[in-house]
């Protein structure tokens, strides 16, 4: 079964840092570009940050910049996102997906449409 399994999210105090995990099941992660999502309630899905097949290039959202960075190691089949400075806004569920290809467009590497293999996601909850 192809699948990704996030982990790693949890109640943390504004300020603090997390570190989520995405470990792939069932395919090689090496070919593909890979980025992680976001959705809060009542709000659509929206991309944090992707990496290409080789950890070449990142891209993040506005929204998290300087906040975040994301990580592979393909030897583990896994990605990460490191998050810092974490604001009650980014309060969410985080999911992960593969990009059907090594590199998304720049333009287009945040749209949900395009990736698959979606896990079920991690709860971050930002609050005191």
């Amino acid at each position: 079964q192809l699948q990704f399994v996030e982990s790693g999210g949890g109640l943390v105090q504004p300020g603090g840092s997390l570190r989520l995990s995405c470990a792939a099941s069932g395919f090689n992660l090496n070919n593909y570009a890979v980025a992680w999502f976001r959705q809060a309630p009542g709000k659509e899905r929206e991309g944090v940050s992707c990496i290409t097949w080789n950890g070449g290039r990142t891209n993040s959202a506005d929204s998290v910049k300087g906040r975040v960075t994301i990580s592979r190691d393909n030897a583990k089949n896994t990605v990460y996102l490191h998050m810092t400075s974490l604001k009650p806004e980014d309060t969410a569920v985080y999911y992960c997906a593969r990009y059907p290809d090594f590199d998304p467009q720049v333009t287009g590497w945040g749209t949900p449409a395009a990736y698959e293999c979606w896990g079920q996601g991690t709860q971050v909850t930002v609050s005191t």
